[in-house]
């Protein structure tokens, strides 16, 4: 009845599952000679193909199979450009031809708000890129225990990829990162070891601004660059100065925590200072190496574009932008609003959020950090109603009790911006017994040749309501 670690199979490919890898069905009889079905993960492939694969993981759920040979491939399968495809967890679709992406990411989008009873005809088409490549402006890589730089293999945290290049990565940012696996090598440094908590090196957070060319490294190590270090320190001081004069913050951040994250516990500035300016339709920004910024810089200012071009902010109105991070679209709506009110959690984005307003200028808005239903409340008894709202939650959405407070506050126009479609769309059913009535969903495809896609959408209060 089960299959077995290293048996070949034939099947088609069905659907993907929401992780991008292609799911296929086999029968098999049970003790009793009764059709029982045996679901297969199989990535890097798409729907419809027909696959000879060998099963990987016979043990899971969803038991895992490799493919083998494509018996009769998708007509918009392409050669991957990357030689760490095979094995990079990062970009799941690049043997997809970039139109089938948007197609698909939009028939995603199509299908999450429909089972939320909406109609789907009000998703427009995805917008994508001209250019689907070197499109980030920040990446984390990851040491391994020898000391080697990149990224996690696909389904294993544990196992990382040494790189030699990342087509998804500014091509400065790559050719930094690079600079500094020279340097770990050539003074025999050593990555951390998640299972025995030894070892120096965990993470390298490389940020580059395409707008002002600014770029910050930022090194996760467990020690300060002292004493043993001091040398070693000095070197990639000097290597980095020499080679890359646009790096204005070169940082090593201490961080002893067993937690496998880039925080720190001290930061040592080792040259420049601990941030970089970068630009968003036409505004300044202070970005620290904790700071959350849209990676996507050319697609991000699409997204700000097409929020105003939904929400229409009047200079007489107010406005609350919930989630606000540092600003990112509080600052281009606050200069067209009578004034602005940005709700976040996180106290060091609020921070940040209050210091580029003042950079910009802009002395209308009031930043609060605080809980996002419990911002509402204080907010709307400091400036009333507002006329206009905009959200952009986080992946997991905002959340039923949120949505609902958003409800009771009236707001005339809604704009949410999301980078998970399918909690957007079990959020904004929350507002329809607050007669509010979807308008409009705009895609953008801010992650190429991965499943991930945001969107903009537009919702109205009803006037009889």
């Amino acid at each position: 009845m089960t299959v077995t670690k290293g048996e070949t199979l034939v099947t088609e490919i069905r659907q993907l599952d929401a992780k991008g890898s292609g799911q296929a069905v086999v029968w098999r009889e049970n003790e009793l000679g009764n059709p029982k079905k045996l679901r297969l993960t199989i990535p890097q492939t798409l729907p419809g193909e027909k696959v000879r694969v060998i099963v990987d993981q016979p043990e899971k759920r969803r038991r895992k199979a490799l493919t083998e040979e494509i018996l009769e491939a998708h007509p918009e399968r392409v050669t991957p450009p990357c030689p760490h495809f095979s094995l990079c967890g990062g970009c799941v679709w690049q043997h997809w031809d970039y139109a089938g992406q948007l197609k698909q990411k939009t028939a995603h989008v199509k299908q999450a708000i429909e089972a939320q009873g909406f109609d789907p005809t009000l998703v427009q088409d995805t917008i994508g890129m001209d250019d689907p490549w070197r499109y980030r402006n920040k990446m984390e890589f990851t040491f391994a225990k020898d000391g080697s730089l990149g990224l996690h293999e696909a389904g294993n945290f544990r196992k990382i990829i040494s790189l030699e290049t990342c087509l998804i990565a500014g091509k400065e940012m790559v050719e930094a990162a690079m600079e500094v696996a020279n340097w770990t090598k050539e003074h025999q440094l050593k990555g951390y070891d998640k299972d025995t908590h030894e070892g120096l090196l965990r993470h390298l957070m490389v940020r580059q601004s395409f707008a002002t060319g600014e770029m910050m490294l930022a090194l996760f190590a467990t020690e300060s660059p002292t004493g043993h270090l001091e040398s070693a320190a000095g070197d990639l001081i000097q290597r980095v100065g020499e080679k890359f004069p646009q790096v204005k913050s070169l940082l090593w951040l201490e961080n002893t925590d067993w937690a496998d994250r880039t925080q720190s516990e001290k930061t040592h500035v080792l040259a420049g200072r601990d941030f970089i300016y970068d630009e968003m339709a036409g505004y300044r920004y202070r970005l620290w190496f904790d700071t959350f910024f849209q990676t996507n810089p050319t697609q991000a200012q699409k997204l700000v574009e097409l929020a105003l071009e939904m929400g229409q902010p009047k200079e007489t109105e107010k406005m609350i932008d919930l989630f606000c991070g540092v600003g990112t679209f509080s600052l281009p709506f606050a200069s067209r609003v009578e004034k602005l009110a940005g709700i976040e959690i996180v106290e060091t984005s609020i921070e940040s959020a209050k210091r580029n307003a003042q950079d910009n200028g802009i002395a209308n808005t009031y930043f609060l950090a605080k809980d996002a239903r419990k911002g509402i409340d204080e907010v709307l008894e400091s400036f009333g109603h507002p006329e206009l709202l905009m959200l952009d939650p986080p992946r997991s959405g905002a959340g039923g009790k949120v949505m609902r407070r958003i409800g009771r506050s009236k707001p005339e126009r809604i704009v949410y911006v999301s980078c998970n479609p399918d909690t957007f769309a079990t959020d904004i059913k929350e507002l329809v017994p607050f007669g509010y009535t979807l308008k409009m969903v705009q895609p953008v495809d801010l992650f190429p040749h991965t499943v991930h896609v945001e969107c903009c959408a537009l919702l109205v209060r009803n006037e009889e309501e």
